[in-house]
């Protein structure tokens, strides 16, 4: 045997594998971790004690530093509950569904929940400004001649009740779509998403998941120019909860 054939002794191969696997395991156990960055520790539904540790633990705190001069941000946090939850179990024990207790569509409950976002703008990597605007301040964005537009068409519920009037339409700088709708229902003007909106061929809109008169207490944005991160969790949020409690036949089960 001459110096250094260890391959005459030693299983390379099988060393390699066990050396693949020390390494997958340890890669699995990182993204394990770091995956608990957002949305831990967890929270037991029943006493509310805060749990999240595994075999793997929770990683240490480490602060990101944001684009555009919006800051920095630590994570993970022992932050409280995002908001108040206005929901009860209908029984008083772990695993039971929770009914609301308030109006389920803006109160975050089921389908209707958000998550705490800052209240910011998205913004445009190069730039640095709102990505999501509305098309009068857009101006060079127009509606392709060949496409019904919907602005001053009116927009209807799930009951065939109109909710109100579109006014605007709010588009992605970042991609060629239109991200929502402005609607002007009564004093409000309210905002809902494109995703939850049907255009027909005439410009009228239908929005399957409310009701005409649900559209007046739609969350709206505090600046007629933008909308914040937060506003667009509440306002998907919104609509989303319309296909369980617009309706009380929704709530029911099927069979």
């Amino acid at each position: 045997m001459g110096t250094g054939a260890i391959t005459e002794y030693i299983d390379v191969a099988q060393l390699t594998l066990y050396a693949f696997w020390l390494f997958f395991f340890g890669l699995v156990g990182y993204l394990h971790r770091e995956n608990k960055r957002e949305g831990y520790p967890l929270v037991d539904s029943h006493n509310e004690n805060y749990r999240g540790g595994d075999l793997f633990g929770m990683p240490e705190e480490k602060t990101y530093i944001l684009p555009h001069g919006q800051g920095t941000r630590t994570a993970p946090k022992e932050d409280p509950p995002e908001y108040e939850l206005k929901a009860e179990q209908i029984v008083p024990a772990p695993g039971f569904p929770l009914e609301p207790t308030g109006n389920a569509m803006l109160d975050g409950v089921g389908p209707a929940a958000w998550a705490i976002r800052p209240e910011a703008p998205d913004l445009n990597h190069d730039h640095g400004t709102p990505r999501i605007i509305p098309m009068r301040i857009a101006e060079e964005w127009t509606v392709e001649s060949r496409d019904p537009d919907p602005r001053g068409r009116p927009i209807y519920g799930v009951d065939d009740v109109q909710g109100g009037t579109v006014t605007d339409l709010w588009i992605d700088l970042s991609e060629p779509c239109i991200r929502y709708l402005e609607v002007s229902a009564g004093e409000r003007r309210v905002m809902i998403p494109m995703t939850f909106a049907r255009i027909k061929s005439n410009g009228d809109v239908v929005a399957k998941s409310v009701c005409g008169r649900h559209f007046a207490d739609a969350p709206t944005t505090a600046n007629p120019d933008f909308v914040t991160l937060q506003e667009e969790d509440k306002i998907g949020a919104y609509y989303g909860g319309g296909y369980l409690y617009a309706l009380p036949e929704r709530m029911e089960p099927v069979l």
